[in-house]
């Protein structure tokens, strides 16, 4: 258990790492640049500036399911954003995202070129954009739109909470990885109830709530983030299982989950993608080699 003498002061004060933990050193309680720094823009429309965190995995296996489809407008540069090196508080990338988290996309196809930010409705954008992978029917349309927005308030619990105190918190504190791993599991259970149902997430079409979700909630049945999946009785969920596999296969997928990824198997990581071409030259097995 924590020490339990603490008691919060009337006014909290911010003092630099007191927080500890994997992202101490960038952790600070006000927004805005920290530094003069432009960001880079590639050859195509779409510039995406982002980390292969989960949820910058959702927009590159968007991009990368949209260019399967045969969508050329699709076609992107994804520069990576050091979020442990504070890439993400540089003057370039807050007038993207004034809220310093990734991913962020810029669409130069438009005039004046178009910012747009959180990942939820960066899928939602390149969907309504492209017109795939949302139905197009008020029912269907609605359906994966209640998902997608169930995982946008989904995630914070099992990544945020879940996450942070059971891997990466300086100390384990019972209360909060009990706290979290409950609500992990009844997002689960929610989740493997609806997969129960049919195919994918929002029925038997694959879709943007897929996109999204998988990340997440796939990734940690599968084993992919935070060591978990033995703590989480992963296994217990066969529905989520099942989709969660039946997803990895999908080769857009196995694309998209290695772009700006600096982690795991050098195979498996893609730190730029600006041509279909890098994903056989230039992961980081070959950039090594």
């Amino acid at each position: 258990m924590s020490d339990n003498t603490y008691q919060p002061p009337k006014v909290w004060e911010w003092k630099q790492n007191n927080n500890g933990g994997a992202f101490a050193n960038i952790n600070r309680p006000v927004s805005g640049a920290t530094h003069e720094k432009e960001l880079p823009v590639g050859a195509h429309p779409l510039q995406l500036y982002s980390l292969g965190t989960p949820n910058g995995q959702k927009v590159t296996i968007m991009l990368e399911e949209l260019l399967a489809l045969g969508v050329t407008g699709a076609e992107y540069d994804a520069w990576l954003i050091r979020i442990g090196e504070g890439d993400q508080f540089s003057s370039g990338f807050v007038d993207v995202n004034p809220n310093s988290k990734i991913p962020a996309l810029r669409d130069h196809s438009v005039n004046p070129p178009l910012r747009v930010f959180e990942s939820g409705n960066i899928l939602l954008y390149l969907a309504e954009k492209f017109g795939h992978l949302l139905p197009k029917d008020p029912a269907g349309r609605t359906e994966t739109l209640n998902w997608l927005f169930w995982l946008q308030g989904s995630a914070p619990f099992l990544g945020g909470g879940f996450g942070h105190f059971f891997n990466y918190a300086p100390v384990k504190i019972e209360y909060a990885i009990d706290r979290f791993t409950m609500e992990s599991k009844r997002l689960l259970d929610v989740l493997d109830k609806q997969l129960g149902r049919g195919r994918y997430v929002a029925g038997d079409e694959y879709s943007i709530a897929d996109i999204a979700i998988w990340p997440w909630f796939g990734n940690v049945v599968l084993g992919n983030v935070y060591n978990a999946a033995e703590f989480l009785d992963a296994g217990s969920y066969k529905n989520v299982q099942r989709w969660a596999k039946e997803v990895a296969e999908r080769p857009a997928v196995k694309r998209g989950r290695i772009v700006n990824r600096t982690f795991g198997e050098p195979s498996e990581q893609l730190h730029e993608r600006h041509a279909a071409s890098d994903f056989e030259t230039n992961t980081e097995d070959k950039r090594q080699a």
